[in-house]
């Protein structure tokens, strides 16, 4: 497993229960390290990591030996995503706080920004235009199995956008407040998404209509995933804990029914409190005001 760390590095960890501490340490970046990519590769396989300083560097998974370091982007990188891989080299995106989402091509050889445009991998003779889409932060992107690009944004927007028309949104998801994190549920036809009021949204990907509002985290949501196998999404907050939602049709039907019956007693709009203390509560703030 590979995280990232307010420290300035990527630190690797075994999988194994009975090795928990962290085996390999990358570093090289000169900021904290917002967002990893692990690419298995069929040669060698890379890690990839996104910072606060602007730049996105390839690592050697095995040996942590730093490969490269790309330029292009002018605020912290936010989010990665795997577009595809052949053979030896990956597509990938990448998105930073300053709304930029930036197209790259990646090998242990050679790694370059690409045009939206291009065919193929071969490298630019000059400047790449970035592709925009919403107006401030990017958090997350995800492709789903059309191939289609789904975005969060800090304009309380989520998009998809349509790689048929040239990555251009065919649809916008709105949400009372920052957009987190997004998650794609193809098997069922959904979009998952966590937001900065707390709450877990479910929507129909194909209408972009809002199907239900999950709550029950008392701080902001930061990330998702869909366990594809058992239907059901799971989220990480800031107040400290990790919560699964039933992303299936019966499933989604028992929360509504669930949500209505507790609003009809007056029961739905219970305070919710922090488990964080003050100090807790402050040092966080203070670390969450360069995540814009």
């Amino acid at each position: 497993m590979y995280a990232g760390a307010w420290d300035k590095n990527v630190y690797c960890h075994r999988r194994a229960p009975d090795s928990p501490n962290a085996v390999m340490s990358l570093s090289g970046h000169t900021d904290f390290v917002k967002t990893v990519l692990f690419v298995p590769m069929s040669k060698s396989p890379l890690v990839i990591s996104g910072s606060a300083d602007a730049t996105i560097v390839v690592w050697d998974a095995l040996s942590g030996r730093k490969l490269h370091t790309l330029k292009g982007h002018s605020r912290g990188v936010q989010a990665l995503v795997l577009e595809s891989q052949d053979g030896g080299a990956a597509i990938i995106f990448s998105g930073d706080s300053s709304r930029e989402i930036r197209r790259w091509h990646i090998s242990a050889e050679a790694s370059y920004e690409i045009s939206f445009s291009a065919p193929d991998s071969t490298a630019p003779s000059g400047p790449v235009d970035p592709l925009i889409a919403h107006e401030t932060s990017i958090y997350d992107l995800k492709f789903d199995s059309d191939g289609d690009l789904w975005t969060a944004s800090a304009d309380k927007t989520a998009k998809c956008l349509s790689r048929s028309d040239g990555f251009k949104a065919d649809t916008v998801l709105r949400h009372p407040d920052f957009v987190r994190a997004i998650a794609i549920y193809d098997a069922g036809g959904l979009v998952v998404t966590a937001c900065r009021d707390e709450n877990v949204r479910v929507w129909e990907k194909g209408s972009g209509r809002l199907l239900h509002v999950y709550e029950g985290h008392f701080e902001e949501v930061t990330g998702i995933v869909v366990d594809e196998e058992r239907g059901r999404a799971v989220s990480v907050s800031i107040d400290g804990t990790v919560r699964t939602w039933g992303l299936k049709g019966e499933d989604i039907k028992k929360a509504k029914e669930e949500a209505e019956e507790k609003k009809a007693n007056g029961t739905g709009d219970t305070k919710k409190e922090s488990l964080l203390t003050a100090e807790e509560e402050a040092e966080l703030a203070e670390l969450m005001e360069g995540d814009d």
